[in-house]
């Protein structure tokens, strides 16, 4: 969560802990549903019962929302739990809309990709260190899912640290605050090709933020005044598959996406430069109850690119923009056992780096974020698991609430 709007906008369409980016990822949402549920149904006292009873599987009594998100109508109020170090421990409160969810749960069924619901969600979150956000958005299929809307807008306050480029800022030991104030948005539009589970796409990012911190005039910051640009406006092209067997926790199947993003001043922008992104997630059911999962995931940015939207290096127990860069390559593997129908049980380990305007690749070092985690099926007929991921970094341990895949 909270990755901060800006340090966003060059991501793909499954954005990790996007709250509050300008492109308010809705599944991310729709996750957090089930989040709220289970802690409910976890921690409440017997006299619960009656309320929770809406919220049980038929098939065998246990606590699940499929029901809910499949057949029920109507806004819920969402809480927020954000854990993310960048910004602290905080909360907020999402209203969530969901429609047409059992086209999803058919694709889950025959274990093949489904058409995913449409979301629409709006909302606010705050932190301990002073961010706070509000966002609205949305992702919606038509065309008899030949086309794909997925977007949104939000007005931001977003507080990190600059440890400067590499992460290397005094050594590595020190940091700058920095706070970005302003509005965001991301607009998307993806065409399917032919009969394929493959995506042609356009996007246009825009961001006009006001940076409370002069980093550019800060001599230990290695920033130039370009580096502190306000304001982003980029067009850009996308290419992406997915034949994943559902969006929310997947089993089987790989999704994978290339990215350009262009930044102009001739469509607004306050400088010239590009984001490029290539990624892979790919899932493989070794045993029924065992499934290994692998991600490649590589970053760049050139030109004249703001320092809060240059890549970092993105992992469970990297604290979030800890190590940024021109350029940032993540290779990462998770296993999941089912122990039981409804519980699972998971370890992950990855390695990144950055490398660019300090160091060639070969030259920087390599961090590693590794850890454990637990799984509850809070949704069967989605396949939607969530949990805690317990997770060990260079600067120590992470707990991180995770509701489907932790990779976006």
């Amino acid at each position: 969560m909270c990755r901060g709007c800006a340090l966003l906008s060059d991501r793909g369409p499954a954005e990790r802990r996007s709250w509050c980016t300008g492109s308010p990822n809705p599944v991310r949402i729709a996750r957090i549903v089930a989040a709220a549920l289970w802690l409910a149904g976890v921690f409440q006292p017997a006299r619960a019962d009656s309320f929770l009873d809406g919220f049980r599987d038929p098939q065998d009594g246990k606590i699940d929302i499929s029901d809910w998100l499949i057949r029920r109508k109507g806004f819920l109020p969402v809480p927020i739990v954000v854990t993310e170090p960048a910004v602290g421990l905080g909360g907020g409160v999402a209203l969530m809309f969901v429609r047409n969810a059992g086209r999803e749960s058919g694709g889950a069924a025959q274990g093949g990709p489904g058409t995913p619901p449409d979301i629409f969600v709006v909302g606010g979150v705050a932190t301990e260190n002073g961010t706070k956000a509000a966002f609205g958005g949305g992702m919606v299929s038509f065309g008899e899912d030949r086309w794909r809307y997925r977007g949104g807008i939000g007005r931001t306050d977003i507080r990190l640290q600059f440890y400067g480029i590499g992460g290397s800022l005094g050594g590595g030991e020190h940091s700058i605050g920095y706070a970005l104030d302003g509005w965001t948005s991301n607009q998307q539009l993806l065409r399917r090709l032919g009969d394929s589970e493959t995506w042609l796409g356009a996007r246009w990012v825009y961001l006009d933020l006001d940076s409370r911190a002069n980093l550019a005039g800060d001599p230990n910051a290695g920033l130039q005044p370009a580096d502190s640009a306000q304001r982003a406006s980029g067009l850009g092209l996308m290419l992406e598959h997915d034949s994943r067997d559902n969006i929310f926790t997947p089993s089987r199947g790989w999704s994978g996406a290339l990215e350009a993003t262009f930044y102009d001043p001739a469509w607004g922008s306050g400088s010239r430069f590009q984001t490029y992104r290539g990624r892979v997630f790919s899932y493989w059911p070794a045993t029924p109850d065992l499934v290994v999962a692998g991600r490649i995931d590589g970053r760049s940015a050139n030109g004249d690119t703001p320092f809060y939207m240059l890549p970092f290096i993105d992992l469970r127990g990297v604290r979030a923009a800890r190590y940024q860069e021109e350029h940032t390559a993540v290779v990462e593997t998770e296993l999941r056992y089912n122990v039981t129908p409804r519980w699972g049980a998971i370890g992950f380990v990855g390695a990144g780096r950055a490398w660019g305007r300090k160091s060639d690749f070969g030259d920087t070092s390599t961090v590693v974020g590794k850890g454990v985690g637990v799984r509850y099926l809070i949704a069967r007929q989605l396949g939607m698991w969530m949990g805690l991921d317990f997770a060990l970094g260079p600067e120590g341990s992470v707990v991180y609430l995770q509701v489907g895949s932790a990779w976006r």
